[in-house]
């Protein structure tokens, strides 16, 4: 329930501003950051790809300027899903434990200034589209209306982290069509991988909040799968893995690399084991830790693509 407070302080309500965006806790950030950036370092092989030249492939990487602008896109857009997310969740974070401190849930900021801070954090991330091609401009429209609609999904349909897969996933096409030019099938097969690993980890965080969810009447994959929720979470794991494995064949078999990145999921795949192993227990603790879990599967990524990205350009 929401509760009244006095008025706060400069201090204060920065506080509560950073907690609205999540900026105090940057989790969600990384979350969204690494995969953006995994589709930066891709597309800009898929152009080398394109390009081609005499010797064969040509590896490249992306300029400065591209993948700080999809850096910054990332944390700003990633900020604006959690102030519009507080804001649909306005009425029933106080009836959840691990929500019921947020700042529009305990009245220290209105629905007005969530809305505010939205816009700006949305206008923030459009200015960047100046530094990018016009057609990256248009494909930004699909990441604002589903930034602003999944929040609330979670109220019509078993399936609301399918629509946070797909908000924090489009920055992979647009990278796409900010370097290349058009999204092409692999662009679209790591969009499918990330979508596979985002329902499977946000399916994690779900089942910490299953059973305040099941009280006030929210809906969620982990209230959907039931008890084969850890089944069905190993198995978009692995797909993920299978598309990532091909995804990295398609780009390094052909280099000096070889199979040696595809080889290098065999640890994610150690991580995603450890992880299922601490929710076979359904502890909401245990649970919510493996879910925080993730950001290292997304962090080793970064740096595998990114080591194979800069090899491959200097040894061809």
């Amino acid at each position: 329930m929401i509760s009244k407070r006095p008025a706060l302080n400069f201090k204060d309500k920065l506080h509560a501003y950073m907690q609205l965006t999540r900026f105090d806790k940057p989790v969600g950030i990384e979350l969204l950051l690494w995969p953006t950036l995994w589709g930066v370092l891709l597309a800009a092989m898929s152009q080398a790809q394109q390009q081609g030249s005499s010797t064969g492939v040509t590896a490249g990487l992306p300029s400065l300027k591209v993948f700080i602008i999809f850096a910054l896109g990332a944390i700003l857009m990633r900020a604006a899903g959690c102030a519009i997310n507080d804001f649909a969740d306005r009425k029933v974070d106080g009836f959840v434990t691990r929500t019921k401190g947020r700042p529009l849930a305990d009245g220290r900021l209105s629905s007005k200034e969530a809305i505010a801070a939205f816009l700006v954090l949305v206008a923030l991330s459009a200015s960047l589209l100046f530094f990018l091609p016009v057609q990256v401009f248009y494909w930004s429209l699909g990441a604002v209306v589903l930034a602003f609609i999944y929040p609330f999904m979670k109220r019509f349909t078993q399936l609301p982290q399918l629509f946070l897969a797909a908000a924090f996933g489009w920055a992979i096409p647009m990278a796409y069509v900010a370097i290349v030019g058009v999204p092409d099938i692999w662009c679209w097969l790591l969009f499918l991988a990330y979508m596979c690993w985002t329902v499977a980890y946000d399916t994690q965080y779900a089942m910490a909040d299953r059973e305040d969810d099941l009280k006030i009447g929210i809906k969620s994959t982990a209230i959907l799968f039931g008890r084969y929720d850890v089944v069905i979470i190993s198995l978009l794991q692995t797909l993920f893995l299978l598309l990532m494995g091909i995804v990295l064949w398609h780009y390094f078999s052909v280099t000096r690399l070889g199979f040696i990145p595809v080889f290098g999921l065999a640890l994610v795949a150690m991580m995603f084991a450890k992880q299922n192993s601490a929710c076979a227990s359904r502890q909401a603790a245990a649970c919510f830790q493996a879910f925080l879990a993730n950001i290292w599967v997304g962090r080793y990524l970064f740096l595998l693509i990114a080591a194979s990205c800069i090899w491959t350009s200097f040894n061809g």
